[in-house]
């Protein structure tokens, strides 16, 4: 069974609705919060359906019912931004420096954003992490997206406040108008100058050498992907999908205390 820590659940209750149902209200009582999270956390890690969920755990119709309910409202999100600010203040988090990149994950379920590509229909998951390689932004696309009209879309998932100063990403992220918009904001993209390029060049030699450091972001994606949901999207809502990558984040994140 997967188990949650008495500490890390002490953490994040306060935002689960049902946590604040008064004991006294006439009815049946709701399953509680933890109970439904942690069967979550068992699809999430073993990719299996949802009607094979373990009999130690809730009915698996209660467990999805209010997962979607979390999904919808943004519970998990509003979990992973206060952890996220702890963990800043706390020192853990470094945004000086920070990495962006995608992987490409297949989408069998159907559904909304959801783009084809010559490896097949699936989605996109954009991160961006800090110089610790742990995530500050989490967010899923169409695939037929390309990476440099998604980056003003990551930031709309971005955990803490205070903007990376310097945002280091691959080829895909050398952009002329993306640097003057990233600029006006006071954050420095980094990107390798593509093979093609036809205007001169930006980048300047020493700053490119944080890029040796892009492995961190890399890393990212193993971590989630040992999250066996998470390597094909069978949910045919998007927001489901991205609540079981905000799941997998927020369980690195744990890891930090």
């Amino acid at each position: 069974m997967i188990r949650l820590a008495d500490g890390q659940w002490e953490r994040i209750r306060k935002h689960f609705p049902e946590e604040h149902i008064a004991d006294g209200r006439p009815g049946r009582k709701p399953i509680a919060a933890r109970q439904v999270l942690e069967a979550v956390l068992w699809i999430l890690n073993t990719g299996a359906q949802w009607h094979m969920l373990p009999q130690c755990y809730p009915n698996y119709k209660t467990v999805h019912r209010r997962f979607q309910s979390w999904c919808r409202s943004e519970v998990l999100r509003r979990i992973l931004t206060d952890i996220a600010n702890e963990l800043r203040d706390k020192g853990a988090l470094d945004e000086e420096e920070c990495f962006i990149d995608a992987t490409f994950a297949m989408a069998k379920g159907g559904g909304a954003e959801i783009g084809p590509t010559r490896r097949g229909k699936g989605l996109k998951i954009m991160a961006i992490v800090d110089r610790h390689g742990l995530p500050l932004s989490v967010s899923t696309h169409a695939a037929n997206h390309h990476e440099v009209r998604l980056v003003q879309l990551c930031f709309d998932f971005y955990m803490i406040e205070a903007k990376p100063e310097n945002l280091i990403g691959d080829r895909a992220y050398d952009s002329d108008a993306l640097d003057e918009e990233l600029r006006s904001q006071g954050i420095e993209m980094i990107a390798p100058h593509r093979s093609n390029r036809v205007r001169s060049l930006t980048q300047d030699g020493r700053r490119l050498r944080r890029y040796a450091r892009r492995w961190l972001v890399e890393r990212f994606f193993a971590w989630i992907q040992w999250r066996r949901r998470l390597l094909v999207r069978w949910e045919f809502y998007p927001q489901n999908f991205l609540g079981f990558v905000q799941l997998a984040c927020l369980l690195i994140l744990f890891r930090q205390f």
